[in-house]
């Protein structure tokens, strides 16, 4: 497979963003599906984005910006998606042309909700795309570290791993390396539970758990990721690797992280919806702990940090009450 020809970045948020910045490092001009015509002409008018990273300023010359979901599809050989997966499913039902000669690459860490499907999966039912054109992005990389150049890394991976090769090109400059694997599902997986451990650990950090606990937690989590991924899909991996531990690790820490922000928020003594309305952007692990929770009634993993956010966010369990009895469970 050549490189992936016009490629369209789909979606105008920061992660959307910082895609676009790295993709116009590599390669001569983009298209950019941005649902809202007022956030297309403010950009054009500033050269920047208007709602999100406004540092990262664009040459608008290299642009072609859309506002119509089919006619970006149309002109474009490979697809970027980015938008937060609770909304996913909505853009989507606006989509009339085919995709099943497109490339799509995801780059949301989320599943689409009432479905439980992951992305991939969903482009590959619903829209029949070949799952060897199905490509996640993965990997401890925060949108605003790239806004800032600072040297960060991201895992490519593709059931077809020569395809993964050929689009890594893409997203390889000066601040930024990658690396290819075949680990499609145990990656977008990771992706979804590294944010529900990211609002534990905020939950933790907001009620003044500190350091020594947070490690021994983020231990945990670990270990419990391990056991759900390899109990979904056995593929050898290693969770040690920094699409895995990493992206938790950053996740976790990070004050760029928005779950861990929204779980600190809660730690703190906000209610659930009122954390939620305080956001200013989506924070998919309230989503990901219901959805990954229903999944897991299939495979019966033990996911004690898991049920415990679960009993917090959706059973409006004290949060000191279920801290503390998972402390318990913890070695």
């Amino acid at each position: 497979m050549k490189l992936p020809g016009k490629i369209a970045i789909m979606g105008g948020g920061s992660w959307a963003t910082a895609l676009a910045k790295i993709v116009l490092s590599t390669q001569d001009s983009i298209n950019w599906y941005m649902r809202r015509p007022d956030q297309v002409e403010e950009f054009m008018l500033l050269g920047h984005n208007p709602s999100y990273l406004s540092a990262i300023k664009f040459d608008t010359d290299k642009i072609k910006f859309y506002t119509d979901i089919n006619e970006v599809i149309k002109e474009s050989n490979t697809l970027i998606f980015a938008t937060p997966s609770p909304f996913l499913k909505q853009h989507l039902m606006k989509v009339t042309t085919s995709m099943k000669d497109k490339f799509i690459i995801s780059a949301i860490k989320g599943i689409v909700p009432d479905e439980n499907m992951l992305v991939a999966d969903y482009f590959a039912e619903y829209y029949d795309v070949p799952i060897d054109n199905i490509a996640v992005i993965g990997g401890p990389c925060h949108a605003e570290e790239i806004a800032l150049e600072r040297l960060s890394y991201i895992t490519l991976a593709c059931p077809n791993i020569e395809n993964a090769k050929a689009i890594a090109p893409v997203f390889k400059n000066q601040y930024l390396n990658n690396s290819c694997c075949k680990d499609v599902t145990g990656i977008e997986y990771a992706s979804v539970l590294k944010n529900v451990y990211a609002i534990v650990a905020g939950i933790c950090h907001g009620m003044k758990y500190g350091d020594n606990f947070l490690a021994v937690f983020i231990c945990n989590a670990i270990e419990e990721m391990r056991n759900f991924l390899n109990a979904v899909h056995g593929l050898e991996r290693d969770v040690t690797d920094s699409v895995y531990l990493g992206d938790l690790l950053v996740t976790a820490y990070s004050r760029f992280s928005r779950n861990r922000t929204f779980g600190t928020m809660i730690g703190k003594g906000y209610s659930v919806k009122i954390a939620q309305l305080e956001m200013e952007m989506i924070a998919e692990g309230y989503y990901g702990t219901k959805c990954i929770r229903e999944i897991n009634e299939k495979y019966k993993v033990n996911m004690p940090i898991l049920d415990t956010l679960y009993s917090i966010l959706y059973e409006k369990k004290s949060p000191t009450t279920a801290i503390r009895q998972l402390t318990e469970t913890f070695k």
